[in-house]
């Protein structure tokens, strides 16, 4: 059992249940990261509030100095693990991983309304994500619908977003069944991540206890979820995937592999919504022999670079992307100078990476050399009781 597993069952069970690269134009850098003139972007940090944590974190980032800010904190929310903001930057909205809500086995999505000034937080209203401990959600391309996985519950729910920014109940759920080779990972279902396609037509969501990428139709007017043809992408027993991200140009997915600490690049045909294996590399550096799991990844802007992160090794792993090939190799790993890096995020600009580190309770800023995709600590080590989950937007 990994690190991260043992810490997850512990939080539940505690809480009661710079620049761009030269391949991107002006245009392309104004609607990624948009109203940039004050040079300052809003950080979210999910949180786990068994420990010294109050709820779920507001930092102010600059953009020049790589300066973390606290601002405020939005209390009385059990543990806003991970976190979503709509393409509007109106609403955020965070999973409580938990395993009772409601008087039922379940954890919850809570939705938040983001001051239009300030960037803080006013909580609208929670729903149940019909699945115990859910650990990943995301708006739709629409920003009509959220859609969440539920790790123990081994689930996906698709929950519909009213005018106001509030949740109703849910349009879809749909209920993984299966196991694979690890008896304490893999006994069953564990839903860990879920991702529309640029298109908004193609769902996709990893489930590290199945070894499978599952694939679904999406039907972004009713809110549903349909399997796809094939209905999955199988990956190698035991490497249990636990997150992925799309390329910029949308004809490469990546998937990186919780528990073998690797990362495999996909083609991806968008009309069909199926995913072909290129690649599969270590995400450890060779001649490491410790203990050490994977957790998240994202692609540089540039699309010319891609990053993982290292629970163990407790590092970012580094890769160079090919776009002819699709194929990645290994530029280096960096130490996130605390444990258990979790989630991290890139800024829309492309120059800054921050880490978060869970055990620790620090934030780690790097700035990112454009030519090479390498990584300079800044000497910025921010303290937040047990960061798992950042997003950034610019401010207002």
């Amino acid at each position: 059992m990994t690190s991260d597993n043992r810490t997850r069952r512990r939080f539940i069970q505690a809480a009661g249940f710079g620049t761009l690269g030269l391949a991107l134009t002006a245009a392309q850098l104004t609607e990624a990261a948009p109203n940039l003139t004050n040079n300052e972007m809003l950080v979210y940090v999910g949180t786990y509030t068994t420990g010294k944590s109050e709820g779920l974190y507001l930092y102010k980032f600059n953009l020049t100095s790589g300066e973390l800010k606290p601002h405020s904190v939005a209390k009385g929310i059990v543990n806003p693990s991970f976190l979503a903001i709509d393409h509007r930057r109106k609403y955020l909205y965070a999973v409580s991983e938990i395993e009772d809500f409601g008087g039922r086995k379940s954890g919850a999505v809570s939705a938040f309304a983001i001051d239009q000034k300030s960037g803080e937080l006013k909580l609208l209203n929670q729903q149940s994500s019909l699945g115990a401990a859910p650990c990943y959600v995301i708006v739709e391309r629409t920003g009509k619908f959220v859609l969440a996985a539920n790790y123990n519950g081994g689930n996906l729910v698709v929950l519909p977003i009213r005018n106001d920014g509030r949740l109703g109940e849910q349009t879809d759920l749909i209920q993984h069944s299966g196991a694979s080779v690890n008896p304490q990972r893999q006994e069953g279902p564990h839903a860990h991540c879920i991702i529309p396609d640029a298109a908004n037509r193609f769902v996709f969501a990893a489930d590290l206890g199945l070894d499978q990428v599952m694939s679904y139709r999406f039907d972004a007017k009713k809110g549903k979820l349909t399997p796809n043809t094939p209905p999955f992408a199988q990956i190698k027993a035991g490497a249990g995937p636990r997150h992925l991200a799309f390329h910029p140009n949308g004809r490469f997915t990546f998937v990186i592999n919780e528990l073998n600490s690797t990362l495999i690049a996909f083609a991806y045909d968008k009309a069909r919504g199926t995913l072909k294996e290129l690649q599969t590399i270590s995400t450890l550096p060779e001649g490491f022999n410790g203990t050490s799991s994977c957790a998240d990844v994202h692609v540089h802007p540039s699309g010319r670079f891609v990053y993982g992160s290292n629970r163990g090794h407790d590092s970012i792993v580094v890769f160079a992307f090919d776009d002819k090939s699709g194929k990645l190799t290994f530029v280096e790993t960096v130490s996130t100078q605390g444990q258990i890096p979790r989630n991290f995020v890139i800024d829309p600009t492309g120059a800054f990476l921050l880490a978060a580190n869970q055990k620790t309770d620090t934030v780690m800023t790097y700035r990112i050399d454009s030519p090479t995709g390498k990584l300079k600590p800044t000497g910025q080590i921010t303290e937040i009781p047990t960061p798992v989950c950042l997003k950034m937007i610019p401010a207002f």
